[in-house]
């Protein structure tokens, strides 16, 4: 630590001498003359700095794509749609932002100052107004309809076959819910959640809650099978984010939103193709939602239609958590031998009465 601060201090020390000493020498061979040789050593500077800047732009490009998620495809299918936007932009600033830089820094360098070139001003152009107002402005209408018209899908009426889970963020984690063999949600009121056992604040006196299914932190989805997501938040603002399937959507409180798309590959396959065995989709919070927010990560597991079959079918329904007594296979064994009973007794009295 002392060896740091030393040595930050001695480049101090050395910075503050070095323009010193520009000062005196400055001084010593005339103001317009240093001024003049300044200019041509930060005209080559320039010429340096961008050609070394290029190149570790495209090394650090060799270097780290890999480990960005370009580096494969979008794990849905409307994922690929955000993926194809995305390098469209790319491909487009790109040209503009190298154009601009490699022309700032060339001209910084061919047009310092000289006693043979006398400047030439101009206080207004039409013309040049009009090229780089007009055609950027083209440009960007563009990318924002090809934008709009890709949320539009994403955010609008899933395909018939689709499958629903609602999604519900809570500091610091998430709440996955799926409908019963009714396809119907049942109703809730936030008043009635209970962390112990009603953590979504279901109302219980609705039937079609009876067989909806509640998972926390792992979400289960099948390969091929388009998913519609209904999002909400149990206390404040979050963000649904999947990086993996090229999407997002805010989590607000008392307002739900809607996402849908199409898993593309299964988790097997992904931990193939990232060659990383421990790979697992995520759902992670994209909002700053409180101290908290660094841990709020799940998990969804995506599966073939047989897998994830057998997967839920191990599931039991969100209420008998709530009332274990009614869960027919907590049934005591004396009420078992009862209800076996009961069909003997009645062919017993048939056949008496015979």
């Amino acid at each position: 630590m002392f060896l740091i601060i030393a040595v930050t201090v001695l480049i101090f020390l050395v910075i503050f001498q070095i323009a010193k000493a520009s000062e005196y020498v400055a001084v010593l061979k005339g103001e317009e003359k240093s001024r003049k040789q300044d200019n041509k050593i930060n005209g080559f500077l320039m010429v340096v700095f961008l050609v070394l800047g290029l190149i570790g732009v495209w090394y650090c490009n060799e270097i780290y794509f890999g480990k960005t998620l370009m580096a494969h495809d979008a794990a849905s299918v409307e994922g690929a749609r955000v993926d194809s936007m995305l390098m469209v932009t790319v491909a487009v600033t790109g040209i503009v932002f190298l154009g601009t830089q490699i022309l700032l820094f060339w001209f910084s360098y061919k047009y310092q100052e000289s006693d043979n070139r006398k400047p030439y001003f101009f206080a207004h152009s039409t013309k040049l107004e009009l090229i780089w107002t007009i055609i950027p402005a083209i440009v960007l209408t563009v990318l924002v309809v090809i934008g709009l018209r890709n949320w539009f899908l994403f955010t609008g009426e899933p395909p018939q076959n689709a499958m629903v889970v609602e999604v519900t963020g809570k500091q610091f984690g998430w709440i996955f819910r799926y409908p019963g063999k009714d396809a119907t949600f049942g109703k809730k009121y936030f008043k009635n959640i209970d962390n112990a056992t009603n953590n979504l604040g279901i109302i219980w006196e609705d039937q079609m809650s009876h067989d909806d299914l509640v998972l926390e932190q792992t979400m289960y989805l099948v390969k091929g099978k388009p998913v519609k997501f209904i999002i909400g938040s149990r206390d404040v603002i979050h963000d649904v984010g999947l990086v993996h399937f090229r999407m997002k959507m805010d989590a607000v409180p008392g307002i739900p939103t809607t996402l849908w798309f199409t898993p593309k590959y299964t988790t097997k396959e992904m931990k193939e193709i990232t060659n990383n065995p421990n790979f697992a989709y995520e759902i992670s919070c994209d909002q700053m939602c409180g101290n908290g927010h660094y841990s709020m990560k799940g998990v969804i597991e995506v599966l073939d239609q047989e897998e994830y079959d057998a997967k839920m079918v191990g599931i039991k329904p969100y209420y008998y958590a709530a009332f274990p007594e009614k869960d027919p296979s907590m049934a005591k064994p004396a009420d078992t031998l009862k209800l076996a009973a009961k069909p003997v007794e009645a062919a017993t009295k048939v056949i008496a009465k015979m």
